[in-house]
């Protein structure tokens, strides 16, 4: 299996320092989620979106990905914290086994993190493929900063 876990991107947290990156509602940078197939390899040291084994439309997929909807970017005690909307894309045929959050409206389209789903996710021709993201809290949100 080429996905070996989840990672912040390690070039996204210096992109951080840079300004690259803006989680804010509405007005912020785009955020996407891109699918990808088994033969996909993509770990902490990922830079940027690559449409190399990512799988094809289907449904309410669309080739490079899907927008994200972020929640707005907070903190408690010190820690900050951002997380998303979670998806459900619908009339979709797919096998997936992760994928990849990247910022399509920044130059070069740079990583955020990776996400492994922990095995192959396939739905029912037509059917419905839900991304349930963690809680948005300081203990579970998917991007925190310590």
């Amino acid at each position: 299996m080429a996905f070996t876990g989840n990672y912040i991107c390690t070039s996204f947290k210096v992109e951080l320092l840079k300004g690259v990156h803006n989680f804010t509602p509405v007005t912020g940078n785009t955020f996407k989620l891109a699918l990808y197939n088994q033969n996909a390899t993509f770990n902490a040291e990922t830079t940027a979106y690559t449409s190399t084994n990512e799988i094809a439309a289907s449904g309410t997929y669309t080739a490079g990905g899907v927008a994200l909807t972020p929640y707005t970017p907070t903190s408690a005690n010190t820690t900050a914290y951002v997380d998303f909307v979670d998806l459900s894309l619908t009339g979709v045929t797919i096998t997936t086994f992760g994928a990849l959050i990247y910022n399509s409206s920044a130059a070069g389209n740079p990583a955020v993190c990776v996400l492994d789903f922990g095995g192959q996710r396939t739905t029912t021709p037509g059917g419905v493929l839900n991304i349930v993201f963690p809680t948005d809290d300081v203990t579970s949100a998917i991007i925190r900063v310590f």
